[in-house]
């Protein structure tokens, strides 16, 4: 009996390719479920929760639910000193924004920490040198009729070319 269990279990193992997306939730839970973070998509996508520019000053540090709960939970935040006095006066507008991300009032409180908030890492735009043709990028765009946006979409498709990949 215990051989046809493993046989099953090796049968049943997907060997085919993944992305990282897929296993990036499988990998991160037990990490974040320590810090309260356990759904972890609130730190993935806390730019496109609360706007890019309060992202930049405030980062979501964990989510605490009562004994037994998933919802009416207190966010703990970590914010850039002086900043923690606007976000208590926009407390309403990100609570409201939080709970639409979860789909239920999964927070009603925010707890904010006055501290260095990690800065995003922004990669260094590459030069493009534009006084080199591409052949490839000049035949797609040599139908185009206007110069203007010709020229204009062959230099972006030399930065692209020349970008690296992620």
């Amino acid at each position: 009996m215990a051989e046809n269990e493993t046989d099953r279990k090796t049968n049943d193992r997907s060997w085919r390719t993944q992305s990282l997306g897929s296993l990036l939730p499988k990998v991160a839970r037990p990490v974040l479920g320590r810090q309260g973070l356990a759904a972890g998509g609130i730190v993935a996508d806390w730019p496109s929760i609360v706007g890019v520019q309060l992202a930049e000053c405030c980062v979501p540090m964990r989510l605490v639910f009562p004994p037994g709960e998933r919802s009416a939970g207190t966010l703990h935040l970590r914010v850039q000193g002086s900043l923690a006095l606007e976000l208590q006066h926009l407390e309403p507008v990100v609570l409201e924004r939080i709970n639409g991300y979860f789909g239920y009032r999964a927070v009603v409180r925010l707890r904010i920490q006055q501290g260095p908030v990690p800065r995003p890492v922004r990669r260094k735009a590459v030069p493009v040198d534009d006084s080199l043709p591409d052949p490839a990028v000049d035949a797609l765009v040599s139908p185009i009729g206007d110069q203007e946006l010709r020229l204009r979409l062959s230099q972006f498709g030399r930065a692209l070319k020349a970008r690296k990949p992620l």
